[in-house]
């Protein structure tokens, strides 16, 4: 038995499961106090991906090889990109994870996505999460100042879901600074990157939905059915309405 480091700072529903196969990674740094890093594990039969940093490190190489979808027009790419401005008449600082270069400066933030309910739509976050709503809060108000931004769910799963959509249930403030700001003009995207033992590898994009209608009786109970892991329909016993998918979003680059 080893303990092992584990950098995901969410919830990680359907993750912490006791028996569970999971790999780590060794390291020899003797700064680090603990010698291995929970980096995959296994859920009914499928690799998923418990890394959060894991996303930043592909996209960072796939983005240099212009190989993510709407994503590959750009003159210089910078990672890890410090941003300040006024936001609420308040000032405030963000660092961007990708600033793409070119005749309108674009801002691109990553957000590891894991949790599939069995609707097979991917939600984020898995709990209340006040960084990621600032950064949207914050890439709305540079929207405003006349730049572009992105905000990329990337599923660590190696079974695409029907779509990837914020979660109303778990951090319903999320949920609606996303609908603020694309409507600001912020677009949202979704990624499935799937992990693998050897490497992983930049797959098809996924349909983004804006966030269900928070009049969902599933979200006023606030008791989510079991996450499915192989994204199969699976019966609830208090079926959600259905949410139609809206018309696909105009592709750019």
């Amino acid at each position: 038995v080893v303990r092992a480091h584990c950098v995901n700072p969410g919830g990680m529903e359907g993750q912490v499961t006791p028996g569970a196969r999971v790999w780590l990674v060794p390291n020899d740094d003797p700064k680090r106090k603990l010698k291995f890093t929970w980096v995959m594990m296994e859920e009914e039969g499928e690799l998923v991906g418990v890394d959060t940093t894991a996303p930043n490190r592909i996209l960072a190489a796939a983005l240099a090889a212009r190989e993510v979808p709407g994503l590959r027009r750009f003159t210089e790419l910078r990672s890890e990109v410090s941003s300040e401005l006024v936001l609420h008449g308040e000032p405030s600082r963000a660092r961007v994870d990708f600033v793409l270069e070119g005749k309108t400066r674009h801002y691109v933030e990553a957000k590891n996505v894991h949790l599939i309910y069995p609707d097979c739509r991917a939600y984020f976050p898995d709990t209340v999460s006040e960084r990621a709503r600032h950064h949207v809060e914050h890439l709305e108000a540079l929207v405003a100042d006349g730049a572009r931004a992105t905000v990329l769910f990337v599923v660590q799963r190696q079974s695409a879901p029907r779509s990837v959509r914020p979660s109303t249930l778990h951090d319903p403030a999320f949920a609606d600074a996303c609908r603020r700001a694309r409507e600001a003009g912020v677009a949202f995207r979704g990624l499935l990157v799937p992990p693998r033992l050897a490497a992983s590898s930049i797959g098809p994009p996924i349909p983004r939905d804006p966030p269900p209608d928070p009049t969902d009786p599933q979200l006023a109970s606030r008791q989510p059915p079991r996450p499915s892991t192989a994204c199969r329909p699976r019966p609830l016993s208090t079926p959600p309405p259905p949410h139609p998918t809206p018309p696909p979003e105009t592709p750019y680059a």
